[in-house]
């Protein structure tokens, strides 16, 4: 966002350096000045008249090369070069710098046009960050539950485990009980069959 206010800061300078530029080159109310100034078109004073137009387009573009993005812009330098020359014409300056506030401000529609889809983009980013924070407590707390779950199930295990192992003893202790009654059922039988044929 500092980023963009710069650019966007820096923009708006080289718009403010080039209308000065075109009004200072377009002015009526300097072109009577001079009129009134110099009664006599004289091809020196006329020169003087361009020369002081010229620095002064100079120095507008100059306050506009001084921006951050100005300093690495062709389009300043061409016009600068064009200035410096020696065309005693500036449709052809004048022209450059029309297109050239006609192209900042296609720039500049353009740059606005992507930070609207940047903001979309970083408020839609923020909300499936959100979202995906959300389920990962979710799942978080899934697990959480499913390995209490698990703790549950395996003392419940451990239980049944040692119920069985107590069952199996009972079980034997009880066979071996009715083997060994058995066994005695089978002598008092023999003993009482021995008696009864006595």
């Amino acid at each position: 966002k500092q980023e963009w206010e710069a650019r966007s800061s820096t923009r708006a300078d080289e718009l403010v350096a080039l209308a000065e530029t075109i009004k200072l080159l377009n002015d009526d109310e300097a072109l009577e000045l001079f009129k009134k100034t110099l009664p006599s078109p004289a091809f020196l004073q006329t020169k003087v008249s361009m020369a002081a137009v010229r620095r002064r387009a100079e120095h507008a573009l100059a306050a506009a090369r001084g921006s951050a993005t100005g300093r690495n812009d062709p389009r300043l330098d061409l016009v600068m070069l064009a200035l410096k020359g020696h065309s005693k014409n500036f449709d052809k300056v004048l022209k450059m710098i029309d297109e050239m506030v006609t192209l900042l401000g296609k720039e500049q529609s353009d740059d606005d046009a992507k930070k609207v889809y940047c903001e979309g983009a970083l408020d839609q980013t923020e909300d499936e960050k959100k979202a995906l924070e959300r389920q990962i407590e979710d799942f978080e707390k899934s697990m959480a539950d499913a390995k209490e779950g698990i703790a549950t199930l395996t003392e419940e295990l451990a239980a049944l485990a040692a119920g069985i192992q107590a069952l199996d003893k009972a079980v034997a202790e009880a066979t071996e009980t009715r083997k060994e009654e058995n066994a005695e059922f089978q002598e008092t039988m023999a003993a009482n069959k021995a008696a009864k044929e006595l």
